[in-house]
């Protein structure tokens, strides 16, 4: 099969849509709970992978440029690939933060919908996920460098990604919303508009 072919939106009957938002935004779960509502739908997520060109420094990232063509998902583009060559899935939905940003995957994307999740929320709930066992120095710490070096990269995510999206969707929703709105664009909405 030729892989030109492939890059121009997959096939005509599988819809590939890319989910992103900042970290703790909400996309891993909303991706697998949309998932398990959609006969025939496979999930590929950014986070299972290693690239090689991964940003260690946001911050210093930012000031670079925010160039998202640094990471290398030639990986991530080749599981694509496969998934869209075995035929067996109508629906392939990316848990992936760039949306269209990325030169290697924005040809595969049939939509992109970003969850515009506030940054203090998405804070909250990666502390909750990631610090359970924390202590308190190590929770003030990690505050520490969100304000002083990381906290620029979920912003340049909010400048760079939400508007680069098809959809934005309220991350403040509770999930049931945020399901049901994922799936009326996925299956009444699902092309760039």
């Amino acid at each position: 099969m030729d892989i030109g072919i492939i890059s121009l939106k997959g096939s005509e009957s599988m819809k590939i849509i890319a989910v992103s938002a900042v970290t703790a935004g909400g996309k891993t779960t909303a991706v697998n709970t949309v998932k398990k509502k959609l006969p025939r739908c496979a999930s590929l997520h950014f986070d299972d992978y290693s690239f090689d060109g991964e940003v260690e420094d946001f911050h210093q990232w930012v000031l670079d440029g925010a160039d998202y063509n640094v990471w290398d998902l030639s990986p991530l583009k080749a599981d694509i690939e496969k998934i869209i060559r075995c035929g067996k899935y109508d629906y392939l939905l990316l848990d992936y933060p760039f949306a269209y940003r990325h030169s290697l995957i924005r040809d595969y994307i049939d939509c992109a919908v970003f969850i515009d999740t506030p940054l203090d929320i998405a804070m909250a709930r990666r502390i909750l996920r990631d610090m359970k066992n924390a202590s308190a120095d190590e929770i003030r710490e990690e505050m520490n460098v969100y304000l002083n070096y990381a906290r620029i990269a979920y912003v340049q995510m909010l400048k760079d990604i939400k508007p680069s999206s098809d959809y934005v969707i309220d991350g403040v929703q509770d999930l049931e919303y945020i399901t049901m709105e994922l799936l009326d664009i996925i299956m009444n909405r699902g092309n760039k508009k």
